[in-house]
């Protein structure tokens, strides 16, 4: 038995009750057989060994998870499974293998995820997730488990779980592995919980001949949404994926009829795409078309803001984005030189003359001004906004300007991912939202002020100490401009913003408001110059007010997290009970 445990002989069991051995065994005899099992519950790490067995089932006394003796299997779902440890008895004498019969870790923690999402379980997942980090799994292929999952099973469709998930994915570089780990949870489980209840997705057939061309499909998309025709649409587009059009055209083809209305449900529509053609990268190809045809269930009841009333009066923002739509369509943009100045620009989609503002953006791309430009500095716009959000406002109004701060936010990415000309619709649209915020700047809240610069750099765990109080969005800004001015480094304070954000059970546009003004920081801060400067000042200060004005919370989501960290490390949990 070379390797294997001397656990005592058999009558010593059968008089003494379970022993522990070395490695975190313990070994019961039960109906005149020896078994062996990992000591620590599964659950919460109680020992087993103080539970009771009873008709071959064994109780952990903390919480009354149960488990078969024999196979280590738990009848209670959010237990897990005990490792079992094979066992055998020689001239009276029991030997135990300190190797579970749980060989391929891997595979079972891949398997208690998938089981975790399907139960809605967040220990279960949190676990998981731990286990699958420790064994050196990448993190982007545990997001793809959640994000086939999400798209299954959830019948409405793409949501906020899966967005939410996208969202953690993008922002691991910029977190410590604690972080990583807690950006895997908040995403996993707010995939499970958006898709829980809901039943299974079946996606239906593409249409039986595809010789059709790309652009009459892509006419015929547009059409079904047009209409609210979501079963149509999916036929569509399954077919333009069978005939092998590329990402770009997908996006293309999607993204037009997602512009074809202004501004469609609130924003969130065109984020949403964005999202998933970002979330390709992590799946296979065999899961491609679960993940665009999500997409298509939301235009069944979209809202559509050319039929608001703000978007028509006092002053009708819809006549004129229609006629400046048409001139460029007969026209035509030209992707060219740089011949609007970005201050000017921004000064003038941050002003009270929305007229003036689209005459603006007519006239710079058919100058030749890039689209991508103006949509960054639309976004940088938006972010602006809530920079100056005022506090006096009803704190629901927050929502407000962070749909139109990750709306510009995915205009901006679309446009990298694809110059259709159709596409740049969506300044526009971002535009007017702008200006109808604007009332949200009145009075406007102050930039902090500059400090001097022998002040020394606080610590960015600092941060934290502050966002342990309600209403702290003006100490948190002062806070972040004297890290910034002080010539802190960018990368602790983007991970200690991080923690703020995901030590809270905070709700899905605070993930969003995160990622979206980390994403526009990184394109800011590739470039030179004191407008880019002030740029990645204003995205900083954005994300610290917004995180500020929704913390704290009571953080239990992040303390299930914390519970599965402990536990794969062997604390005892029970001792601190």
């Amino acid at each position: 038995m070379n390797g294997w445990i001397q656990a005592g002989t058999v009558e010593e069991l059968r008089e003494q009750g379970p022993k522990l051995i070395k490695g975190g065994i313990v070994v019961f005899y039960h109906e005149d057989e020896v078994h062996a099992l990992d000591n620590r519950c599964p659950h919460l790490g109680f020992p087993l060994h103080m539970g009771s067995l009873c008709n071959g089932i064994v109780t952990c006394h903390w919480h009354h998870a149960r488990f078969d003796v024999c196979s280590g299997g738990t009848l209670d779902p959010w237990a897990d499974d005990v490792p079992v440890h094979d066992s055998t008895v020689l001239e009276g004498l029991i030997w135990v293998n300190p190797n579970s019969r749980n060989g391929n870790q891997v595979k079972m923690y891949k398997d208690r995820l998938q089981n975790g999402l399907e139960q809605n379980i967040g220990l279960v997942i949190a676990k998981a997730i731990v286990g699958l980090l420790e064994a050196g799994v990448p993190e982007t292929e545990i997001a793809a488990i959640g994000i086939e999952f999400g798209v299954k099973q959830r019948r409405q469709g793409w949501g906020s779980g899966l967005t939410i998930l996208t969202a953690m994915a993008n922002i691991l570089p910029k977190l410590d592995k604690q972080g990583r780990i807690l950006a895997l949870f908040q995403g996993l489980l707010h995939t499970a919980r958006d898709s829980a209840g809901s039943g299974t997705r079946f996606l239906l057939d593409p249409l039986p001949d595809t010789s059709v061309s790309e652009e009459r499909l892509a006419t015929w998309y547009r059409d079904c949404i047009e209409v609210r025709d979501t079963r149509g649409a999916e036929r569509v587009l399954l077919t333009a994926m069978q005939k092998g059009a590329d990402e770009k055209r997908l996006f293309s083809m999607m993204s037009m009829a997602a512009t074809d209305h202004f501004y469609i449900n609130g924003g969130h529509a065109l984020d949403f795409h964005n999202k998933a053609f970002e979330s390709l990268k992590h799946v296979g190809q065999e899961q491609r078309k679960y993940v665009l045809a999500s997409l298509v269930p939301m235009f069944g009841d979209a809202s559509r803001s050319e039929e608001l009333h703000s978007w028509q009066s006092p002053v009708d923002l819809v006549q004129p984005l229609k006629e400046a739509f048409e001139e460029l369509s007969s026209m035509g943009v030209s992707s060219g030189k740089k011949v609007v100045d970005d201050e000017d620009l921004l000064r003038t989609l941050l002003g009270d003359d929305p007229l003036q503002t689209v005459r603006v953006l007519k006239e710079a791309l058919l100058g030749g001004t890039s689209p991508v430009r103006i949509a960054q500095i639309s976004a940088l716009a938006a972010a602006e906004r809530i920079v100056r959000f005022h506090t006096q406002n009803d704190f629901g109004d927050w929502i407000s300007v962070l749909h139109t701060f990750t709306h510009a936010h995915a205009v901006h990415e679309g446009l990298i991912r694809s110059a259709d000309p159709w596409m740049v619709r969506g300044i526009f649209h971002t535009a007017a939202t702008i200006y109808l915020d604007r009332f949200l700047n009145i009075p406007p809240a102050p930039r902090p002020s500059a400090i001097s610069a022998a002040e020394e750099v606080p610590h960015p765990e600092e941060l934290l100490d502050i966002l342990d109080k309600q209403q702290q969005v003006a100490p948190a800004a002062a806070w972040a401009i004297r890290y910034l001015r002080g010539g802190g480094k960018p990368e602790p304070l983007f991970n200690v913003l991080g923690h703020a954000l995901l030590r809270e059970d905070a709700e899905f546009h605070s993930f969003q408001m995160f990622e979206a003004a980390a994403a526009e920081y990184d394109h800011w801060a590739s470039e030179s110059g004191a407008f880019a400067e002030k740029a990645c000042e204003t995205l900083i200060l954005a994300m610290t007010r917004y995180l500020a004005a929704h913390a704290p919370t009571s953080r239990e989501t992040p303390h299930t997290a914390k519970i599965a960290w402990r536990l794969h490390r062997g604390e005892k949990l029970f001792e601190e009970a």
